[in-house]
């Protein structure tokens, strides 16, 4: 592989929101929206970004502007049927070496972080860099092309956690310093919101 990798970026926001009773994609955030402020982020570290949707794709889409969007027919199978979409239209793509996936609801993981992950995978020639939870990994991750074809065999609400746990000896994880704040209720929103303000 000559120069730097091509790493695309997927980014995960097909799901309903249940528990926060509207799409979260939509709310507020400094002056976008929480999905446009990822889409930002993503795209001061990657030249190529892509959007999962699922639930409230009609209401969703227009913000999402000139991103491709790819449609899961079945979110509600799990975040692992998006992932596998993805991966699935990316896979397609022979220039890309790697794909970084995160998530539409974790805006304190801002591009900083972000390049964070990728001057780790360009450094350690690692096929895995992840984000370190308190006892497991998980995404903002970037996994490199050969883990495509199992990437895309994931289904179900695991995401790509097993696949991380599998691979556990062999990735390189970044610690987010508290940074990792999934917004799934109102409460969690308007409390990381104010402490932003």
């Amino acid at each position: 592989m000559e120069g730097k990798p091509h790493i695309a970026t997927l980014i995960l926001a097909a799901g309903a929101s249940t528990r926060m009773g509207q799409p979260k994609q939509l709310l507020p955030w400094k002056s976008h929206t929480l999905l446009e402020h990822t889409i930002a982020q993503a795209k001061e570290v990657s030249s190529e970004v892509i959007v999962v949707l699922g639930a409230h794709l009609a209401q969703i889409k227009p913000i999402v502007g000139n991103v491709p969007c790819i449609e899961n027919e079945h979110w509600e199978q799990g975040m692992g049927t998006s992932i596998a979409k993805g991966i699935q239209y990316l896979a397609a793509k022979k220039h890309i070496d790697a794909v970084l996936v995160l998530l539409g609801d974790q805006p304190l993981l801002d591009a900083d972080y972000l390049e964070q992950l990728i001057r780790a995978y360009q450094k350690t020639g690692s096929g895995i860099v992840a984000t370190r939870y308190s006892k497991k990994n998980g995404v903002p991750a970037i996994f490199d092309r050969t883990f495509f074809p199992a990437l895309q065999e994931l289904d179900g609400d695991h995401g790509a956690r097993r696949l991380l746990e599998a691979q556990k000896n062999h990735l390189v994880s970044l610690s987010p310093e508290g940074r990792a704040v999934d917004i799934d209720t109102l409460e969690t929103y308007h409390k990381i919101k104010d402490n932003e303000a």
